[in-house]
């Protein structure tokens, strides 16, 4: 999957890897079970609910998209241990300055920062990523809905929407 990147950006969300669908359907989030575009029109981060075909459409609404496995699919306890590039992350981060990194499942979070799932909570973080303000969120995979929550998505949203409102501080992007 091509990255979603380019200078200016509010938000970059960093998923794992794509599923199996994803990589067949050349799309991100294209499992019809999966959350992410449901969730990104619910909590207001689209203007309405995308369909994953459309994911280069994200940057106009000033939002990114990238894995920390970006040469594997399938799911996150399958991906072989040599899949993760977390220092290939770091530096598109370094590059597009983005002002909020989030992944998108505590695994990818966890592969990137080096600390075990069960002490990322999720919403902000304490640490940032290479400049950009850090962020967890509950994984819209259909693996994970009994574990889904809608509530530090929507806080991400409001986090995104003060950083966009005029007089914020910094790069005034969106």
């Amino acid at each position: 999957m091509p990255d979603v990147l380019e200078d200016g950006l509010t938000l970059v969300l960093v998923g794992t890897a794509p599923s199996r669908i994803s990589a067949r359907a050349r799309a991100y989030y294209a499992n019809p079970s999966n959350k992410f575009w449901p969730t990104l029109a619910a909590v207001g981060l689209t203007p309405r609910q995308l369909a994953p075909h459309e994911y280069a459409e994200l940057p106009r609404y000033g939002i990114g998209l990238t894995d920390v496995a970006k040469r594997h699919s399938g799911v996150d306890a399958a991906l072989p241990a040599g899949a993760w590039a977390p220092h290939e992350l770091r530096d598109k981060v370094r590059r597009y300055r983005p002002r909020l990194v989030a992944f998108t499942s505590k695994r990818g979070a966890a592969e990137t920062l080096g600390v075990p799932t069960g002490r990322l909570p999720y919403g902000p973080q304490t640490q940032g990523l290479e400049g950009a303000e850090l962020w967890v969120l509950p994984s819209t995979s259909p693996l994970g809905h009994t574990h889904f929550q809608l509530g530090p998505w929507e806080a991400l949203a409001a986090r995104v929407r003060e950083l966009r409102a005029p007089g914020s501080a910094g790069r005034d992007t969106g």
